[in-house]
């Protein structure tokens, strides 16, 4: 059969190509490649946004499946944005590529070793890094390598500088081996400075001699600052990306706010910690499960999530707590656990303590880090299955935690109580210069036998209660938001009753009070209404009206509590509703610190004028005449406080 000259023609200018191929290839093999030094540099500066150059030989060997390029002084310069240095310089390296999967579109380093390689890091205050190839002025991508079967590191240094996390580092890289020998696999070790305490770090690598880049790549990590530790072990699921990692973690110390600086996520104040969780990262966004451990004397488990790729992190996470120790939470607020022997406490939250009980304060005043509330939104889900140790009998605790640009809100805010419970939502602006929070929260269905509980004897109080606080304050700490608080405090006390000595007594009725009280009695008596309405003006809560209206005693009152002194001034007036033969016709004086034991006491200059007038009566007319400055006709009325009861808005529940 007789061919056609196309199909001719055809084989022949394919045999001519090849042929002219294979001399290409055989002449490239032997040429001296110290030629191209230039336009390869100036072709990856251009893609790496920095100048490359190669001040040392080029030699190439392109006849083979795995071609081989060795480059000697090779530098790799900062971005236009970086001082004056450079990010890297490799005294050799080696470079093989495995052509057939080239040929398939994947790139697979056969071999890639560096001699005597340095590397100069920085990322600048603005977040700006050395290291970020592809968008120098936007946000760096996971670094991440092609796959490498064969990788050696030899005599290698590193030099770290973060100004965004104040750390400073200079460590040294590992990773020769040979075969038949023991193989260490990658060693990275380094020491420096973190926020200005002592960092260490540790990373040991599986061995390099012969990686498989379609299995996980195994390494341990050993983290230290200050009195912080992080222990890692993982996996590199695709050598050498590290933007996929399936790590198990443990992580213990003193505060979880420190590890700030560790991962650049804002965690609040807290005791010192121990916990646990399994991290998988893909590209910028972190995922922790099966978290589980303690936070002071507290248990936690849960998961937490951290996307980084939008313009803040977003921090969303259900955490569970099965008992809560209640004074764990003091470190939220800036003021400290219990230092109680058993408790756990750090260092720095005992000379907190120390530094409020010698001030006999309650508010701390530790100063908020807006800059971190505005760098993070958040969205968390928290719940107390117990609660134990708290000032107040609390069953449980819920909050749902929203933070957005800045602004934060903790809505279906909810203590229980064994009977009733405390609800509400606490609002904390941080957008402007200086941050204002609000706080609503109510008290409702609650117990007086419960929330002031009497231990020794008889409860000698009892009945509902119901109270509503609404407080606006501006200022950078807890103290200082109080200090400036504008609104408005009610209790409420409907119905209830008490020991009919005690009742008596607030009248400063000494032969029936005292009387009642040796004799052993226990009677009650109803509480028709108790109510004390606070109105706030920049830290000053001052009550007008305080009412205690009992069965036989109608006792009213008014006074101040200053939240910037944190010290309460209150006086009470006794009023008998009948004849009283011996009262005392003087106010009852209620002064101290809230946190410090009050001082009780009787008004002396009214008590010296009944007394003085009693003399001067038994004198002028009989012995007898010398009670009637102690005599109560007992014309006080029952106080209207069914109005007040019948508002139930002031004091319902917000929202």
């Amino acid at each position: 059969m007789i061919k056609s000259p196309r199909r001719r023609l055809g084989r022949i200018g394919v045999g001519v190509l090849l042929l002219a191929l294979s001399a290409v290839a055989l002449f490239l093999s032997g040429e001296d490649w110290n030629w191209a030094r230039g336009p390869i540099g100036h072709f990856a500066s251009a893609r790496l946004h920095r100048s490359v150059a190669i001040s040392g030989k080029l030699r190439v060997h392109l006849w083979s499946l795995n071609p081989t390029a060795t480059i000697e002084q090779l530098t790799l310069g900062n971005p236009s944005w970086a001082s004056v240095g450079q990010t890297a310089q490799v005294d050799r390296m080696v470079v093989q590529v495995r052509l057939l999967a080239l040929m398939r579109g994947r790139l697979i380093l056969s071999r890639l070793d560096l001699i005597r390689p340095v590397f100069d890091l920085h990322r600048d205050i603005s977040g700006r890094s050395t290291w970020n190839f592809s968008n120098p002025e936007g946000k760096a991508a996971p670094f991440k390598m092609p796959a490498i079967s064969r990788f050696v590191i030899e005599s290698g240094r590193m030099k770290l500088i973060d100004d965004q996390r104040k750390l400073s580092i200079e460590a040294t890289l590992e990773a020769t081996e040979s075969r038949g020998k023991s193989a260490p696999g990658f060693q990275l070790s380094g020491a420096g400075a973190l926020n200005g305490k002592g960092f260490g770090l540790k990373i040991r690598g599986g061995p390099l001699l012969s990686v498989d880049p379609e299995r996980p790549y195994p390494f341990s990590a050993d983290i230290q600052s200050g009195a912080t530790r992080v222990l890692a072990q993982g996996l590199v699921l695709k050598p050498f990306n590290l933007g996929g990692l399936s790590v198990d973690l443990t992580a213990d110390g003193p505060d979880l706010e420190q590890l700030y600086d560790l991962t650049g996520v804002s965690f609040p104040n807290t005791p010192p910690y121990r916990l646990m969780a399994h991290l998988r990262r893909d590209g910028h966004v972190y995922r922790l499960d099966q978290l589980h451990g303690r936070v002071g004397d507290s248990d936690l488990a849960g998961a937490i999530t951290v996307d980084g790729r939008g313009a803040r992190p977003l921090l969303t996470a259900d955490l569970i707590t099965q008992k809560l120790d209640f004074d764990d939470l003091a470190a939220l607020f800036g003021g400290a656990p219990s230092t109680r022997p058993g408790e756990t406490v750090s260092p720095e939250e005992r000379a907190i303590a120390r530094a409020l009980k010698a001030d006999v304060r309650l508010l701390p005043d530790a100063t908020l880090k807006v800059d971190r509330i505005r760098a993070l939104d958040a969205d968390i889900q928290y719940q107390a299955i117990t609660v134990h140790d708290a000032v107040l009998p609390l069953t449980s605790a819920r909050v749902h935690v929203r933070l957005d640009h800045g602004l934060l809100t903790a809505d279906a805010l909810r203590f229980g109580l064994p009977k009733g419970d405390i609800s509400g939502r606490v609002r904390l602006d941080a957008r402007g210069a200086v941050p204002i929070t609000n706080v609503d929260l109510s008290v409702s269905n609650a117990r007086l036998e419960q929330i002031i509980p009497i231990r020794a004897g008889n409860q000698p109080l009892r009945g509902s209660l119901r109270a509503r606080i609404k407080l606006r304050g501006q200022g950078t700490s807890v103290h200082r938001a109080a200090a400036n608080a504008d609104g408005e405090v009610l209790v409420v006390v409907p119905n209830g009753e008490i020991r009919s000595a005690f009742a008596e007594l607030l009248g400063i009725d000494l032969t029936r009070g005292l009387g009642l009280l040796l004799a052993g009695d226990e009677g009650v008596t109803p509480i028709r209404c108790a109510m004390v309405d606070f109105k706030a003006s920049k830290g000053l809560l001052r009550a007008d009206h305080l009412v205690f209206d009992t069965g036989p005693v109608l006792v009213d009152g008014h006074g101040t509590l200053d939240l910037a002194r944190e010290w309460v001034d209150l006086q009470l007036q006794g009023h008998p509703k009948s004849l009283r033969l011996v009262r005392l016709k003087a106010p009852i004086t209620i002064k101290g610190k809230i946190l410090g034991p009050p001082k009780v006491s009787i008004n002396t200059g009214s008590v010296l004028r009944q007394a003085g007038l009693a003399a001067v009566l038994s004198t002028a007319i009989t012995p007898l005449g010398g009670l009637l400055p102690f005599l109560d006709a007992g014309f006080a009325k029952d106080a209207p406080c069914g109005a007040l009861v019948a508002q139930p808005n002031r004091y319902r529940a917000p929202g």
